[in-house]
């Protein structure tokens, strides 16, 4: 060992030292046991240099082989190096080549690669994939559109207030972007490119906003931390909610088709934060349709239909008749045959089935 030994004059001393040392382990020192009483020399066999195997040199895949310069482009390098004369004589003679030869043409420089693009600021649109369990990630959020659309190329329309989820065009889902200024410069890097137009109608004004939900089985829908009715007939469907200050719209989402009309119990302040709410496209078209409804007459035998007293005879007192609401008219149908009468206002249909009638305790 050379834990002893102490300092070298040079490098050349070390190395000296360190030969000698090594020929005296291998060949000099006492027999050791683990080896049968022999030193390591004896144990060694060196191979012949014909019987020894040369592996292959192994490239990762994105790296390539550098090729060797050409012969005449060395030979050019060299002697413009060596001699600024001669690099005048190889011009000119280059040029006298080019003459003789017109039909040869210089080949072609490899394109140098160009610098990411960087984000222009506003909204952006990126396609990903949705996996087989129907949950997509993106920027630490997940999406969840179901296994249904596994294998779907989904597109993200996405800036810092919204984000739409669309398939061929056909938005899904709208929810409030988490996405900041630098999610949305690394996405863009990434596969992004500038959006197009939002997919949803533009605003009105900025007193409307919209939500999504999705109405309960008992026909009720949360918003803020509140069930409100909506209707049992649309239990399990997707509704989108325009939310004004005194009114509450359910509409068809793909549609905008006007399903139920509630009056807004929310305090304005709550409606303008809640979650996925967004800036109201128009309202919806009324249907140029009929639209069947039923009323109970009261004590006087008189129904009221969008704001509009109609009365009938003391024999329908208690009794439930149907309504046909078009644009102009009301058609009640009777015992006796259909009456109609004319509109004398312009309000939309809030309730469509009649309502149940109060228990009244009897009096002994």
């Amino acid at each position: 060992m050379l834990d002893d030994a102490g300092p070298f004059e040079d490098l050349a001393a070390f190395q000296a030292a360190l030969d000698a040392w090594v020929a005296h382990y291998n060949t000099a020192r006492p027999p050791h046991q683990s080896l049968d009483m022999a030193v390591p020399a004896d144990r060694f066999a060196p191979v012949a240099e014909a019987e020894r195997e040369v592996l292959p040199l192994r490239l990762p895949t994105i790296l390539t082989a550098h090729p060797d310069p050409a012969p005449d482009a060395a030979e050019e390098t060299a002697t413009d190096v060596a001699s600024p004369a001669w690099r005048g004589r190889r011009k000119d003679q280059k040029d006298s080549n080019e003459d003789t030869h017109p039909a040869k043409q210089p080949t072609e420089q490899p394109a140098t690669p160009s610098a990411p693009v960087s984000w222009p600021g506003g909204p952006i649109e990126f396609d990903r994939v949705m996996p087989a369990s129907g949950n997509l990630g993106v920027a630490g959020k997940q999406f969840w559109l179901g296994p249904a659309r596994a294998g779907q190329v989904i597109t993200f329309w996405a800036d810092v207030n919204v984000i739409h989820l669309l398939v061929g065009g056909v938005r899904l889902k709208s929810l409030r972007s988490h996405l900041s200024t630098n999610d949305l410069a690394r996405l863009f890097v990434g596969d992004g490119r500038p959006a197009g137009p939002s997919p949803l109608p533009q605003a009105e004004n900025d007193a409307v906003v919209e939500v999504e939900r999705t109405v309960n089985k008992y026909g009720m829908v949360s918003l803020a931390g509140r069930y409100l009715l909506a209707a049992e007939i649309l239990g399990g469907r997707r509704v989108t909610i325009r939310i004004e200050e005194n009114t509450l719209m359910f509409l068809d989402p793909d549609t905008r088709q006007l399903l139920r009309t509630r009056p807004n119990p929310l305090i304005w302040a709550k409606c303008l934060q809640l979650r996925g709410a967004r800036p109201a496209g128009p309202p919806p078209v009324p249907e140029r349709s009929p639209i069947t409804v039923q009323r109970r007459a009261n004590s006087f035998g008189v129904i009221m239909v969008t704001r509009q007293t109609v009365s009938l005879r003391r024999l329908y007192v208690g009794r439930v008749v149907t309504v046909h609401v078009s644009d102009s008219t009301l058609t009640i149908h009777l015992d006796e045959g259909p009456r109609t009468v004319r509109r004398t206002t312009d309000l939309p249909v809030r309730n469509v089935e009649v309502h149940r009638p109060r228990k009244v305790d009897h009096v002994s």
